[in-house]
């Protein structure tokens, strides 16, 4: 059996951190496997551990809030996509970053950063900044269940734009950048996409971000289209079109 869990015919996706062969799904994933997708014994789903590994289950038993399953088949590592993908977009208010780590984790991003910037009219901070980062990682988890990843991203935040400075694989969202077809892969395996707030970073800021560490090129400069874009519009446009650049993983 090979492939993503994506491609396997089942009625639903969910993660555990155990593939055991016996496993009972409970707590929220459990409600909702049972009362709102209303499962029911013998159909297929399938469940993933979130670091990549992942295995067919047969419906066992559901009872109110809670889903015993069996195994079906040996689990299954699903292939990294090269090169590594992280985004770090500039903070914004609302549900807008919401929406955005959303539509990343559908994307396959690896990793989603929200970043404090001079500019960025919403400011997290103590328990809100808890609170809310929390939040973002479940909305993450649901919509990796939902696209079917093995893999959950990793949801950091928020950061200053100074912690960027001479990060390998930089690349800054930019009008005046390259077209998306001419950007060269990233020598060390990863692209960082940066993303600002829609008044762009600040001229402190912006030299941080084209400062390079010794011995290391700037920043390569990534063009959207002619338009100014929204903060997460351009996350997730840049997202987009990296994502079109990555491959599974060859394991030779």
């Amino acid at each position: 059996m090979t492939g993503y869990a994506a491609r396997y015919p089942a009625t639903a996706h969910t993660f555990l951190r155990g593939l055991d062969d016996d496993v009972t799904i409970d707590e929220d994933d459990g409600h909702h496997l049972s009362r709102v997708r209303r499962l029911r014994g013998g159909e297929v789903l399938t469940v993933a551990d979130g670091d990549g590994r992942w295995r067919p289950y047969t419906v066992v038993r559901v009872r109110p809030g809670t889903v015993d399953l069996h195994a079906e088949g040996a689990p299954v590592v699903e292939p990294h996509l090269v090169p590594h993908l992280v985004v770090a977009f500039a903070l914004t208010k609302g549900t807008k970053p919401e929406l955005a780590v959303q539509k990343l984790t559908e994307l396959g991003v690896d990793g989603v950063t929200l970043l404090s910037t001079r500019r960025s009219i919403p400011h997290w901070s103590g328990s809100r900044a808890d609170a809310a980062l929390a939040r973002l990682r479940r909305i993450a988890r649901e919509a990796a269940a939902q696209c079917r990843r093995a893999r959950l991203p990793d949801v950091d935040g928020v950061r200053p734009v100074a912690e960027l400075r001479g990060r390998s694989g930089l690349v800054v969202a930019d009008r005046a950048g390259e077209d998306p077809a001419r950007l060269p892969s990233p020598a060390g395996g990863e692209w960082v996409l940066v993303v600002g707030p829609e008044g762009g970073f600040d001229p402190e800021e912006a030299a941080t971000l084209s400062s390079p560490a010794s011995g290391q090129a700037g920043p390569a400069r990534l063009r959207l289209g002619p338009h100014v874009l929204r903060a997460e519009t351009a996350a997730i446009a840049g997202a987009a079109v990296l994502a079109t650049r990555r491959a599974p993983e060859r394991r030779d």
